[in-house]
Parts: structure tokens; sequence; C-alpha cells
């Protein structure tokens, strides 16, 4: 490990952060960890390892890291079990990175396994399980079917109002999602009404300056000659 981490700090300096070389250093240093059995500091490595062939390679260079993963997933497996939230997590950043890579019915696959998980050990109520909750949603969006994301938004929005409150991050959140799917089917007044909704709250929570504020304001102003067009 102290070699690994000698050829890490070296390689970084000589041939910068973003070198390919030094992702082969990074995914060595996991190895060594996940043959240790320490899988929470193998995970870290392999994510920083992903992270960072995404940004240097692409993202279709990650098909790479799916067996590092599946690794790490049997580790856990093995030696927490299957409900183990560390385990469950793990599952999810499987359904993470076929999401990343457009496989949305394989990353719906692992949210579910996820999300049932989730459910019985944490809870219905509890914050990962309403985070995969949403996942599940972004996938249907991504692929275009935009009345099972309309269906999985809800539950969302549901669950964040009574959980965290019709005001907290996250519920904005959703709405403004909502909304865009709304925009997505050319419902434009239900879209409209939903990011009003989302812009006035965010504006008297985070104020009008934050990035969230603002990126509800442009989805309003977009939204709205869509719908003078489509009444018109």
């Amino acid at each position: 490990m102290q070699w690994y981490e000698r050829a890490l700090t070296g390689n970084e300096k000589i041939l910068g952060k973003n070198h390919p070389s030094i992702l082969h250093t990074i995914n060595g240093i996991a190895v060594i960890f996940s043959n240790q059995g320490k899988y929470d500091e193998a995970m870290q490595w392999y994510e920083r390892a992903l992270a960072g062939s995404e940004k240097i390679l692409g993202k279709d260079y990650s098909l790479i890291f799916d067996m590092w993963y599946e690794r790490a997933l049997a580790g856990y497996e093995t030696i927490l079990g299957k409900d183990h939230p560390s385990t469950l997590s793990t599952v999810n950043n499987i359904a993470i990175v076929f999401d990343n890579q457009g496989k949305y019915d394989e990353a719906r696959q692992w949210y579910e396994r996820a999300l049932a998980g989730n459910e019985g050990i944490l809870g219905k109520d509890h914050p990962s399980t309403l985070n995969t909750v949403h996942n599940i949603a972004v996938a249907f969006l991504n692929q275009g079917k935009y009345d099972e994301a309309m269906q999985w938004y809800e539950r969302a929005l549901d669950d964040c109002e009574k959980i965290l409150g019709k005001d907290h991050p996250s519920t904005l959140s959703t709405v403004h999602n909502i909304a865009g799917v709304f925009s997505n089917q050319g419902k434009y007044d239900d879209a409209m009404q939903l990011y009003k909704r989302a812009l006035v709250d965010r504006e008297r929570i985070l104020g009008k300056n934050h990035p969230s504020t603002l990126n509800t304001a442009k989805a309003l102003r977009i939204t709205i000659p869509r719908f003078i067009n489509a009444a018109a």
C-alpha cells in the first residue's frame, strides 16, 4: 500500500491528476483494500477511479468498472449480509453506473432491488429510500417514459412533503422535476403552475440568486411561450 500511495503521489506530481496512468494506480489501491476485506475503503477508491475514468476517457470506458462494483457487492454480501446498509448502498451505486451508461432498464432493476432492501431495513420514510424512489423516477424520465416517471415523482413528492415538509429543498426539487415532466408531455399549463410554486418557495427559502432558484426561473421563462403557442 505504501508503494502504491508513493507512486500515486509521484505520478500526480509529474503527470498531473488527469493522466490515464493515474487510474491504474488508483485501481491498484482499491484492489488492495478489497483483498483485505476493507470494502468501505475499497469502494471510495473504486468510485474515485470511476469518476476519473469518465472525466478523462469518457463514460464508455466505465464499462470496465462494472466488475469492480460487483466484486465489492459480493464482499459486502458475504461479510455484512444482503440487507446491510453498506450492501444496499453498493447496490444503489451499481444502479447509478448503469444509469450513467444509458442502460436504464438495468439501472431500474438495481434501483428497485435497493428500494426493496431500504424499505425492509430502513423503512419507507428513510432518506435513502426517498433518494432511491427519486432515482427510479429519473431513470424512467431518461427513457422518455413520462407516465411511469410521473408515478414515481408523485410518490417522491408525497413522501417528501410528509417526511421533510413542503419547504424542504428536496421537496421543492421534486416539484421542479414534476413540472419538467409535464412540460415534456406538452402539458404546459400544469408545468407553469408547478414551476411558479417552486419558484416562489425557492425565492423565499433559498433566495432569488440561488442556482436552484435561477434554474426554476429559467424553466418558467421557457415554458410560458410554449404554453401561449399551444393555446393559440
